[in-house]
């Protein structure tokens, strides 16, 4: 079989499964079991393929270019929505009369909960490093020249900057570039400059308040246009989620995984006993845990397989408001802080594994208090501006290694089954921002108890 003719025939199947869940779609089966039949299908198409034609095949990398214009050009649709959801969000908040009231309230608890779960998350990284008694020396092998060497690049930038510059580096300097993402820590810079325009509003409102009075209608006017092209977008999940998760399987071969089985089962422990943490908050705030999982659920699956928490940003929004009964004001700050600020995955478990692999091969002891309060306060530190995009946690174990002056060689062995442990991180990721909106809402009196404890609410397209 020619390449030609294997390309066609791969494209073609999945052109018929993406039919058939668009039939199912047709006939309005519920959000939930949409997405997991789309999981389900993808991952069995994803892996049927490699068996059959290799994980490093040329047929099946041209397939899956076609393929990606489904699952890829889905992510970019998110994303191309998520600046505009977080300026628009963060401004129309001091809008509204009962948040400029509870502003600083709301603020704290979000903050709050995102860096103080981090730091549970990177003590609860260390222990599973720590019972599965993981060592350098379990991951040899060579990783790819070109990836290990843009790794020691990158991680050149980030030690050419002292800490006061990288906190400088958060401030917006150039605004439409940071719109454009062309930073790192662009997302951030676009956080600080919505509360600014929001501060300003505030200022202009007690001096001038018929000018800050058309300023609001027009942000609430672009916040309506924004949120109904939310919904179109998100009408396309099933079919973006399915190709994802069929790239994702088809091109992580088996041995490679296995290789690294150890190493992958101690970040999904961690991940595991992370969500037990968010449970038992859930609990101790008298929120059904069950009832709030089947409603979070549609968010924590697309964020599983698409690994980008940019991406699922519009749909943690709507569950937060539609399902869980949280005001929107709440759920855009918790959705927004969350996406880059103490990202519970990506700043606190992988960061901390990793760093205490390599710590031991430069003489450090990574049992003595001072290196856990060190690693864990440089964990926190290092999440604020983590990208919420696929593999954003290299960038904040970048910082955190360089902070401790580690090497990153081993890191570059485990960048063969990073999407692995990446569809895990985000998933723990984004389950953190929605328990900070629900929390912070529950707190300052922003919930609907009606729409939470309702078990119909749950999100529908």
């Amino acid at each position: 079989m020619n390449d030609t003719l294997g390309t066609f025939i791969i494209v073609a199947a999945a052109l018929l499964l993406l039919a058939g869940l668009a039939a199912v779609h047709r006939k309005k089966a519920g959000f939930t079991p949409l997405i997991l039949l789309s999981l389900i299908l993808g991952a069995a198409f994803g892996f049927i393929l490699q068996q059959i034609f290799g994980a490093k095949s040329r047929v099946l990398a041209q397939a899956l270019d076609w393929i990606g214009i489904v699952g890829n050009g889905y992510v970019s649709l998110l994303k191309m929505l998520v600046v505009p959801l977080i300026f628009l969000s963060l401004v129309g908040a001091f809008t509204q009369l009962e948040v400029r009231q509870n502003l600083k309230k709301i603020t704290g608890f979000v903050l709050g909960i995102l860096l103080g779960t981090t730091a549970i998350a990177s003590i609860l990284g260390f222990l599973s490093t720590v019972l599965f008694d993981l060592q350098s020396s379990n991951f040899t092998g060579t990783a790819g020249k070109e990836a290990l060497a843009s790794i020691q690049e990158h991680q050149g930038e980030i030690k050419g900057l002292t800490l006061p510059q990288q906190i400088v580096s958060f401030l917006p300097s150039n605004i439409f570039a940071d719109f454009s993402g062309s930073r790192a820590t662009s997302t951030i810079a676009v956080v600080i400059f919505a509360l600014l325009v929001g501060f300003a509003y505030l200022s202009v409102r007690k001096s001038e308040p018929e000018y800050a009075a058309v300023f609001a209608k027009g942000i609430k006017a672009l916040q309506l246009i924004i949120n109904r092209l939310v919904k179109l977008v998100l009408a396309l999940t099933p079919y973006g989620t399915f190709a994802l998760i069929t790239n994702t399987i088809a091109v992580n071969s088996l041995a490679g995984i296995n290789h690294l089985g150890l190493f992958i089962a101690a970040v999904y422990t961690a991940l595991i006993l992370v969500l037990l943490v968010h449970t038992l908050i859930l609990s101790v705030h008298g929120i059904n845990p069950v009832l709030y999982y089947k409603k979070a659920l549609p968010a924590l699956l697309f964020a599983f397989s698409s690994r980008t928490s940019a991406g699922t940003l519009p749909l943690n929004v709507k569950i937060q408001i539609e399902s869980l009964g949280v005001s929107p004001t709440v759920a855009n700050f918790a959705a927004s802080f969350g996406l880059t600020i103490g990202q519970n995955g990506c700043a606190g478990v992988y960061p901390t594994i990793v760093a205490t692999i390599i710590a031991p091969t430069v003489g450090l002891d990574i049992f003595s208090w001072q290196f856990i309060l060190m690693l864990v306060l440089i964990d926190v530190i290092a999440s604020f501006g983590v990208a919420g995009v696929g593999g954003g946690a290299l960038f904040t174990t970048l910082i955190v290694l360089g902070a401790l002056n580690l090497p990153v060689t081993s890191l570059g062995v485990l960048i063969a089954i990073d999407p692995i442990v990446d569809m895990g991180r985000t998933l723990v990721n984004v389950n953190d921002s929605i328990l900070a909106g629900l929390i912070t809402a529950k707190k300052t009196n922003q919930l609907d108890e009606t729409i939470l404890n309702d078990a119909n609410a749950v999100h529908s397209i």
